[in-house]
């Protein structure tokens, strides 16, 4: 998505689509993530085993799955009489190489590509009304992408949502979701709850949405997508309403 921006700008495309998917759910995949301890044992309650946040979380679930969307130049816009869900005003990337696999325990190199993604996006923590968190349920990741948060934007006045509590990890197609959502819930001015979310974690210092879909307010408002892979890529993206 950052990359298709990149491309608008730069005058090399007027419509790009972009996004991604995956379809990994397989003996030696799951095989791989299960003994990294990655993905979660409650095999008792596979409806409820993916639970950001939660204090019971023990690893993300697999899911299968992919999200497109189409980003073109406001003018190439007006002259089709497109519909405009929002505006995606920026991006901001960063590697910090922590671990192979962990997250930097402070969230750092994520806070560094939020602080990047206002920059470009001309917007400051206070803009941002909603954020789709990159929540994967995993105990060390919720707890690093939280802190990065409140490094960057503070630990409130701004609802926060996890869509792979519903849909579960897609891999290469999490990040394109998330950005849907932050898409959709700008569109729509309500954000959806994060499922199974029974006991919130005390280290976990946001405004968490739970248990019903919460409205956004009318006006200007931005939204932000933020995704994470291994060995420290991290992508936000910023959308505007």
């Amino acid at each position: 998505v950052a990359a298709g921006l990149d491309m608008i700008r730069l005058g090399r495309a007027d419509v790009v689509a972009v996004g991604g998917g995956e379809a990994v759910i397989g003996p030696l995949t799951l095989t791989a993530f299960a003994s990294m301890h990655a993905v979660s044992r409650r095999n008792d309650d596979p409806a409820g085993a993916s639970r950001p946040y939660d204090k019971q979380r023990d690893g993300f679930v697999l899911g299968e799955g992919a999200a497109v969307l189409v980003l073109e130049s406001a003018a190439h816009a007006r002259a089709r009489g497109a519909r405009v869900y929002c505006e995606l005003a920026g991006a901001g990337v960063s590697a910090d190489a922590h671990h192979m696999v962990r997250p930097q325990p402070d969230g750092l190199g994520l806070a560094s590509a939020l602080r990047k993604a206002l920059a470009d996006a001309a917007l400051t923590p206070a803009d941002v009304a909603h954020v789709s968190a990159h929540a994967t349920s995993t105990p060390q990741g919720d707890i690093a992408e939280s802190r990065a948060l409140n490094h960057v934007l503070g630990e409130s006045g701004y609802a926060v949502s996890a869509v792979k509590s519903a849909a579960g990890h897609l891999i290469g197609g999490s990040g394109a979701l998330g950005a849907l959502a932050a898409v959709l819930s700008l569109r729509d001015r309500t954000v959806p709850p994060v499922a199974n979310l029974a006991d919130l974690d005390d280290a976990i210092a946001l405004d968490v949405v739970r248990t019903v879909p919460r409205a956004l307010p009318a006006g200007d408002l931005a939204a932000l997508s933020n995704a994470a892979g291994f060995g420290g890529h991290n992508v936000v993206l910023a959308f505007r309403a």
